[in-house]
């Protein structure tokens, strides 16, 4: 048994034909089903059983693939690894969930940044794509707000990097009186996050229980998004205040409400890997430290 085989035993898995399968390796189905029948043999079980003009896993086909797919990650790791072990320049690769602050993910690689053995490599992409690159080793780490669906035999590892406040932010007032959180809510229009994100589910819980009704001016599904409508002056932001740190330090911008029973947690997902790239405990052991 060898590698061949087993890449040739999950291309007929995953296709479920031999036809498919050997279209896929540029092979004839006869040679596909010979190297088959030989791998059945060297482990004595059947892998497949037909259903109607498809070929099915058995029991033991099941357990095959997986080994099988273990062994493919390995031997991917192992050959990511090494492509770069001869490199002075190492890199790290960091995917980014699109609506995540900009700031947080420049603050998290800022360690790494002007280092001449380091190369970084920052893409932002929906999480389903991010995991997938994760997943083929195009990643190395990716940093969320949204945890991954896990299970026991998952081989994510989720790390919670740092828990921000979220606070209603715009432009400064000249109020004799501080308003009260029910009177700001309602004092000026809302910029808020879309509806599917966590941290808009937890500002809607606020409001019900004050028994607000806010005027909407703005939704946006991404951090930098509300940073702009905050700056042009759209309305009061539901936000955590690093989106809009340089705002809030030249005094554009300020904190007219902290919401003290919401916040939010970054996350970094990582793969469980035989070979890890270094950097990756590097930099969150710069994290953890802080």
């Amino acid at each position: 048994m060898n590698l061949h085989h087993l890449r040739l035993f999950r291309a007929v898995a995953r296709d479920g034909t031999l036809t498919g399968a050997a279209r896929t390796l540029n092979l004839s189905q006869s040679a596909v089903s010979i190297q088959l029948r030989t791998l059945e043999t060297v482990l004595g079980h059947d892998l497949f059983e037909r259903r109607g003009r498809g070929l099915l896993l058995t029991e033991a086909g099941r357990i095959a693939l997986d080994h099988a797919e273990a062994i493919f990650r390995t031997a991917d790791d192992l050959t990511a690894t090494l492509a770069q072990s001869g490199n002075v320049r190492r890199a790290l690769r960091v995917g980014a969930l699109s609506t995540l602050s900009r700031n947080f993910l420049i603050g998290f690689v800022t360690p790494l940044i002007g280092r001449r053995d380091v190369e970084l490599v920052l893409r932002s992409g929906a999480q389903s794509d991010l995991i997938r690159g994760l997943e083929a080793l195009s990643l190395d780490i990716v940093l969320t707000n949204v945890a991954p669906a896990r299970d026991a035999a998952s081989p994510y590892l989720v790390q919670a990097l740092t828990e921000q406040p979220v606070s209603v932010v715009g432009f400064p007032r000249d109020t004799a009186v501080p308003l009260s959180l029910t009177a700001l809510l309602t004092s000026e229009p809302l910029i808020l996050p879309t509806p599917e994100s966590a941290l808009r589910a937890a500002f809607d819980g606020l409001i019900e229980r004050l028994g607000v009704v806010p005027h909407i001016a703005a939704e946006a599904d991404d951090m930098a998004t509300l940073r702009l409508l905050a700056r042009a002056g759209a309305g009061l932001a539901v936000l955590p205040p690093i989106v809009v740190q340089d705002e809030l330090r030249s005094g554009l911008l300020v904190e007219r409400a902290q919401l003290q029973s919401i916040s939010e947690w970054f996350l970094a997902v990582t793969l469980r890997r035989r070979f890890p790239n270094p950097l990756v405990a590097e930099v969150l052991g710069m994290v953890n430290a802080d």
